[in-house]
């Protein structure tokens, strides 16, 4: 095996591969400097165009709010609305693609070469997963999407003008409790479950299949060198990764914004001071947390002070690399989120509990094709403000946790690779939605207590929680997770922005990866402060549209490349 600095820290190739031939060299295009005593090793020009544009686009948020504001509530709705059926078709492809490949002769390719080892064992494997893929998002809907869900079935429908207004998935089911919590599990799996999972594969696999069998650089460009031969390093493939720059950044800022109001929210809530329902409620001597009704806003400076000093750890953790910082953190947090779904589990009623399981399971399958059906839907609130943003989002945070999950992946077979980043992790959602859902929804049901159905999306995991034992300590950790995760999202992220932006080299001086953890943290205050959530998903959505496109002819080049590999 040659000598691994040779190939910019991407291993060669163990066994017998079909190496792609071409001239190109992992970083010919890249300009090397220094600035003081840090060095600079950035290919051009997809770090400088996608540099500036994101400069660009923060300063408009800023220089020009209100506009900037109308803008992105105008996108959001146009991008949602007029591309739904489009989102919904190709998530649908990526599934039915994922599982293809786990029956054909293809998913014995093994990655990195035939006689390839895994790098890391299945718990480190499985801990960098979840934590880089979902680990924010599970603990900011856990508790509100079910109950979301089912309030809405509840309800019923309503229209006006001939056009549903309710946001209840597919018929509703009005004033039948055990329907709507069927149908608000069903609703929850299916935007946590194989959609998302098969959208991660999809670019996971392409990454690792073309880095580590076809010997090209670790960017988003090589995975279409069987359709666009040497033109991907040329515009061709500097499009193509500035795009999944985009996509990487702003998908990530969203979920950093969902992480920080969500601690923002659980801190105030916790050791705030002062009344919500007349607008005193503040945490350092900050406002925050206070009800609609008191007319009083919250202060952005608690965010702008969250998401600093957690961008500052996160830092650290940046230094650390790799396996002294996201592995470690990732292990950390998979033990203490393990703790904290086995506490619920057991207190708030596992025989519930265990039914709900397998009930949901079952009404996720029975209602899967009417949810993922793309034409014709009548639930537009559901299917354009639900199922669309997160389809968007999943897509946009793809080339993120794809790079990530190829970076930690290097030894498995494809099958293997499927499979556990597909099936397993869909079943590890299930469980957590229908412990921390399911606990909400039993509460409503069984003891009507409905503190968690109507508090704010960000709180609603600390209201339920507050009806359980210890529950100071377990909202503590259930603050701390989300810090970690907050943490290990931004460290990942640069490593993978940095990737991409160093022309495919691994191995690219720190000081870069250290830039784009602070630039991730600065881009999600701004647009915070900018225009709140609305304007982090409307970035998310702007992205994820053309992105799309990306992924599906992805599903092709892959099909190439292993189709190759079994000629080999």
């Amino acid at each position: 095996m040659a000598d691994e600095t040779t190939n910019q820290g991407i291993p060669e190739p163990e066994g017998t591969t079909n190496l792609i031939q071409t001239d190109y060299k992992i970083g010919q295009d890249n300009i090397e400097t220094k600035i003081g005593p840090f060095g600079l090793d950035i290919h051009n020009p997809v770090f400088l165009i996608s540099g500036l544009a994101i400069v660009a686009f923060v300063f408009y948020a800023l220089a020009l709010p209100e506009q900037a504001s109308g803008l992105f509530d105008w996108l959001f709705s146009a991008v949602t609305k007029g591309f739904d059926w489009f989102f919904l078709g190709a998530a649908n492809i990526f599934v039915i693609f994922c599982l293809f490949l786990i029956v054909t002769p293809y998913g014995s390719v093994r990655l990195g070469g035939t006689d390839a080892t895994p790098d890391y064992s299945y718990i480190g494997w499985f801990a960098m997963l979840f934590a880089a893929g979902m680990g924010i998002g599970l603990l900011f809907f856990g508790v509100s999407e079910p109950m979301s869900h089912f309030s809405s079935s509840l309800g019923g429908t309503s229209m006006e003008e001939g056009v549903r207004t309710d946001w209840a998935p597919l018929g509703a089911a009005g004033g039948d409790e055990a329907a709507a919590q069927r149908l608000g599990m069903a609703a929850t799996i299916f935007h946590w479950g194989l959609h998302p999972w098969a959208i991660y594969a999809v670019v996971a696999l392409a990454l690792a299949l073309f880095s580590y069998n076809k010997g090209l650089p670790l960017t988003l460009r090589s995975a279409f060198y069987p359709i666009f031969g040497d033109r991907v390093w040329g515009w061709t493939g500097h499009i193509i990764d500035t795009l999944a720059v985009f996509a990487t950044l702003f998908g990530l800022a969203t979920s950093l914004g969902f992480g920080a109001e969500q601690t923002a929210s659980g801190l105030t809530y916790l050791f705030g001071s002062g009344d919500a329902a007349e607008g005193t409620r503040s945490f350092m001597g900050i406002a925050y947390g206070n009800s609609e009704e008191s007319g009083v806003e919250n202060n952005p400076l608690l965010l702008v002070i969250l998401i600093s000093a957690i961008t500052a750890v996160a830092l650290v953790s940046v230094v650390r690399g790799l396996d002294g910082g996201v592995k470690v953190l990732s292990e950390i947090n998979m033990g203490l989120a393990a703790l904290l779904l086995l506490f619920v589990f057991f207190v708030g009623g596992p025989i519930f509990l265990i039914t709900l399981f397998f009930d949901s399971i079952w009404a996720y399958l029975q209602n899967l094709v009417a949810l993922s059906n793309p034409l014709g839907r009548e639930d537009l609130n559901f299917s354009q403000g639900w199922t669309s943003f997160y389809w968007a989002w999943w897509i946009s945070w793809s080339p993120f946790v794809g790079m990530f999950i190829a970076r930690v992946s290097r030894g498995r077979t494809v099958r293997e690779f499927v499979t556990c980043v597909l099936i397993i992790p869909t079943l590890v959602c299930v469980l957590w939605m229908t412990v921390f859902g399911g606990t909400a929804l039993n509460q409503v049901v069984s003891d009507g207590y409905t503190g968690a159905k109507d508090a704010a999306l960000e709180l609603k995991l600390f209201y339920m929680l507050d009806q359980l034992p210890l529950a100071t300590i377990t909202s503590v950790i259930g603050i701390i997770l989300v810090i970690v995760f907050f943490v290990t999202s931004s460290d990942s992220g640069s490593l993978v922005i940095d990737t991409i932006t160093a022309g495919g080299k691994v191995d690219a001086p720190v000081a870069q990866r250290v830039f784009w953890c602070i630039f991730e943290g600065a881009v999600a205050v701004v647009l915070l402060i900018g225009g709140g959530l609305s304007s982090l998903q409307s970035a998310v959505i702007s992205t994820g549209l053309p992105f799309t496109l990306v992924l599906l002819v992805m599903c092709y080049a892959i099909w190439r490349g292993l189709a190759s590999e079994k000629r080999a």
